[in-house]
């Protein structure tokens, strides 16, 4: 038995808990899709269970928590902390059920559960970090006085936790320079993964066109094959940077479609302005699509295929995970060079690099890639290739396996059957 299978072989007895907000099938964002696929390709290796937040789930292993009713109507802050204290509470022994040894949350959403289930229950807690509160100001927008109790659910956490995992480098850098109470050598980079069956060119090697499916979806929506077409895919937040896309677009070649998948947006506010900037749009160019519902991930993956390029104008981004989603549909990608997305997009190879929130460096960017098939068509190929040589959800989760053994061997815990 190599020393690796060894290692491997001693974690099954490890019992690990999850701690997220989202989880299928409530999948919202890439934090969710990152856990989803983390827990599928962890449970060979350790013993796991999830809590989250919302409806019941029937998957063995999995309990879902709704905010306290006495808390109905509270700030959603607030009505978080509720939930956190719920799941804290639950990976502790009880009826039928053996403590967690550990516990693994993601995003502000549950790091204070980990923290309450670490000091109540004595056992580590692991945070991902996927993104910093410091670094998202317009989320008092969205949250109101709730935006001082997220920061500091996030601070306590990460400062108290056992382990802090960033997905980059660039995303460590941040921890360390929002919270400097955090001990560098407490702070790992373990980056997202990818899944290259869900996400892969579309017609495999014929190309879109030789896909049903993806011919009858583009019909659907609206988007017409024979014209290049520009697709952007996430929530509409200020940290996507939607609008900057938007006044870019004003300066793309007549030809060229604007596909969005956006929907969800923050506020009211915010929606109001995408409203405004994509009427001001239409009303200068054809081929501008808006698709606000949220389309199930095969789809997500056929219109990302049949796209010419991926554009993420995002002002803020630890790492970027549609990027590789994107990546691994055989596309190239054009996006803000900002957290960890240079870590994923390799500038000039796999796609373009520009600066954020500077839409007429977007437009040149998607313009170039656009007037340059050939071109595009290269990049798209690296980027499959680098989206599968080095982003398996395989090596994220055996990276992930092996920082808690490290976490479990520095510390007092002594794990039992």
């Amino acid at each position: 038995m190599s020393d690796l299978t060894g290692r491997r072989a001693s974690l099954r007895r490890v019992r690990v808990a999850l701690l997220t907000r989202e989880y299928p099938p409530e999948v919202y964002g890439g934090a969710g899709v990152h856990v989803e696929y983390l827990a599928r390709s962890l449970r060979p290796l350790v013993e796991l269970t999830v809590q989250c937040f919302g409806a019941d789930r029937d998957e063995p292993g999995v309990m879902a928590h709704s905010p306290p009713a006495t808390l109905a109507g509270a700030n959603a802050a607030l009505q978080t902390m509720g939930v956190d204290l719920a799941m804290a509470d639950a990976v502790g022994p009880g009826e039928g059920r053996a403590a967690a040894d550990l516990v693994h949350s993601h995003t502000w959403y549950a790091n204070l559960a980990g923290h309450v289930a670490s000091l109540l229950h004595g056992i580590p807690h692991v945070a991902t970090v996927h993104s910093l509160e410091p670094l998202r100001p317009w989320k008092a927008e969205q949250l109101g006085g709730g935006y001082a109790l997220s920061s500091w659910c996030e601070r306590v956490a990460l400062e108290s936790a056992a382990r802090v995992i960033a997905v980059s480098a660039g995303m460590r850098d941040d921890v360390l320079a929002a919270y400097p109470g955090v001990d560098p050598a407490r702070v790992s980079v373990v980056h997202n993964g990818i899944d290259p069956d869900d996400y892969a060119p579309s017609g495999g090697d014929s190309g879109p066109g030789a896909d049903p499916a993806t011919a009858a979806l583009l019909a659907r929506i609206g988007v017409d094959p024979g014209r290049p077409a520009v697709v952007f895919v996430g929530r509409i937040t200020r940290q996507k940077g939607l609008p900057v896309l938007l006044k870019a677009a004003a300066g793309l070649p007549a030809d060229a479609q604007l596909v969005l998948l956006a929907g969800a947006a923050d506020t009211p506010s915010l929606a109001a302005e995408v409203v405004a900037l994509v009427d001001g749009l239409r009303a200068t160019r054809t081929g501008v699509v808006w698709v606000q519902e949220m389309l199930p991930r095969a789809d997500v993956a056929r219109v990302l295929g049949a796209c010419t390029v991926f554009v993420c104008p995002s002002v803020y981004e630890p790492l970027g995970i549609v990027n590789l989603e994107a990546m691994a549909c055989g596309i190239p990608v054009v996006a803000s060079a900002v957290g960890g997305i240079p870590e994923v997009v390799d500038d000039g190879v796999t796609g373009l690099l520009v600066p954020p929130d500077a839409p007429d460096a977007l437009a040149q960017a998607l313009t170039a890639v656009l007037a340059d098939p050939a071109r595009g068509a290269a990049m798209g190929a690296a980027g499959r290739r680098r989206a599968v040589e080095h982003f398996s959800w395989s090596a994220v989760a055996g990276q992930t396996a092996e920082l808690y053994r490290e976490v479990l061997a520095s510390s007092d815990l002594r794990v039992t059957a």
